[in-house]
């Protein structure tokens, strides 16, 4: 493909730029990263952190900043390169120029089990050994692939793909354009025991999950249904590999949640919230909209919007840093502490 085409298909905004010789205009082969590229590779520089690779990669094409000294090294060099306002956006855009999911032709495997009282939309897949069972819907071309397993009652929206795999448990609603990875649980019985003289009793979840359109729930991660009511993810959110949302819990729209981030039961989180991996928030605490976590944050009340916070237990970033740098002279202090006493004695 010439570069010049993916420059047009990969515009970010009209104030994107092609390269300053529109007559160097190389046969791009594919996409790599800038340390990794061959000739004949497109890649690119998301900003100062990676502007060194310009006078070293050897890729035939670049993606850049919009700035005027790294244009200036990749024309000295022979490149082509554009200029964007956001690199990596441009890149991602190139990216799905060459490569696209697997995604099987339209159809249901004969091995696929089917209650006849389930229904499933037009162009829709069925993978192999796939079970859907009574009442559930599936809308048009949703793809469902190898061994999922979805419940009586479940509701799965227009284009959802469901990876192998995956179990989507009685009544939970997904709607569509989302993607459902491996492994991941959807709609299980939120943990949810009361306390007795003799031992733990048992507190039926009859809940449901409600998944709102265009989300990303990663392999593995789980998001129980509550013992009444519903847990909800907002639209756009996008969580990755091994996540845990307990019973009840509110996601907005546009979250991020890193791997191995893990929420208590309860927890409400506003939009567009960033959470780092290995994040845990405590039950019923209150997320504001903006609000990021940085990884390992042990997050055990409200935080509010548009706040940054990290540590155990949170605090604002600012406090944590200066906490941090207190934190490495320890030993140092102690020592100084040991001579002041023995002085004073």
């Amino acid at each position: 493909m010439k570069f010049s085409t993916i420059a047009d298909k990969v515009q970010v905004t009209s104030a994107s730029s092609l390269t300053a010789n529109p007559a160097h205009d190389p046969d791009i082969a594919g996409v790599a990263a800038v340390d990794q590229a061959s000739m004949g590779m497109l890649s690119y520089i998301e900003g100062e952190k990676f502007a060194a690779f310009v006078a070293k990669t050897q890729a035939s094409a670049l993606i850049l900043p919009q700035n005027p000294s790294l244009q200036a090294q990749a024309t000295e060099r022979g490149l082509a390169w554009l200029s964007a306002p956001d690199p990596r956006l441009a890149f991602a855009r190139a990216i799905a120029l060459f490569y696209a999911p697997y995604r099987p032709e339209p159809g249901i495997h004969p091995t696929a089990v089917i209650d006849p009282t389930a229904s499933i939309g037009e162009q829709a897949a069925i993978g192999a050994n796939a079970v859907i069972q009574a009442g559930a819907h599936l809308g048009n071309e949703v793809c469902v692939h190898p061994n999922v397993v979805i419940y009586p009652g479940a509701r799965i929206g227009d284009r959802t793909v469901l990876h192998a795999n995956c179990v989507i448990h009685e009544q939970a609603q997904i709607g569509s354009d989302c993607t459902i990875h491996s492994g991941a649980v959807i709609g299980a019985e939120g943990f949810g025991f009361v306390p007795t003289p003799q031992g733990w009793e048992k507190m039926e979840q009859s809940g449901i999950v409600i998944i709102e359109d265009g989300v990303r729930v990663g392999s593995n991660t789980t998001i129980d249904r509550p013992a009444v009511g519903y847990t909800r993810i907002g639209r756009g959110t996008k969580l990755d590999n091994l996540v845990h949302i307990a019973h009840g819990c509110q996601v907005g729209e546009g979250v991020a949640m890193a791997a191995q981030v893990g929420m208590a039961g309860g927890v409400i989180v506003g939009n567009r919230v960033i959470l780092a991996g290995q994040v845990g928030i405590a039950n019923q605490a209150k997320i504001g909209d903006g609000a990021i976590a940085t990884a390992k944050t042990g997050i055990h009340g409200d935080v509010a919007p548009g706040e940054i916070v990290a540590g155990t237990p949170a605090l604002p970033h600012k406090v944590f840093l200066k906490a941090s740098a207190v934190y490495r002279r320890l030993p140092d202090m102690y020592k100084t502490l040991q001579r002041l006493q023995k002085h004073l004695s």
